[in-house]
């Protein structure tokens, strides 16, 4: 069973690591074979992929904040609650984004599967400025 104060600590790191805009700090917090889905999409799997999928958001909205909203935490499987805001690239328009994560974690606490959500119609809404 994983410690509820440790995967706070984690939570704040991994929301630290978000803000500092560095893919691969992102991507320290996964286990080496981790992975992450987004809206059920195709997996991005290991340190590599999911640095991969972290340099998208970064190229998307280079000035991406995010802010943690909540934990759920149950035995080894943790929901990260998160709302980011930024700039989209493409058309300058402002973003406020709202999302979970379903975590897996191993006994050192790294996420060894997540599965992200967020409403991908309302993100391209927002992206048009419509």
């Amino acid at each position: 069973m994983a410690d509820e104060d440790r995967l706070r600590q984690v939570a704040d790191a991994y929301t630290a690591a978000w803000n500092s805009g560095s893919a691969g700090a992102v991507a320290e917090f996964f286990a080496p074979d981790g992975r992450i889905v987004i809206n059920g999409g195709e997996p991005w799997e290991g340190r590599a992929g999911v640095a991969r999928m972290a340099a998208g958001f970064y190229a998307d909205v280079p000035d991406l904040s995010l802010v943690c909203d909540g934990l759920r935490i149950a035995g080894d499987h943790v929901v990260y609650l998160w709302t980011f805001t930024g700039t989209h690239a493409a058309t300058g328009n402002p973003l406020t984004v709202v999302g979970w994560e379903e975590w897996d974690v191993d006994p050192e606490n790294r996420v060894t599967s997540s599965r992200g959500w967020f409403d991908a119609d309302e993100y391209a809404r927002q992206s048009a400025g419509a």
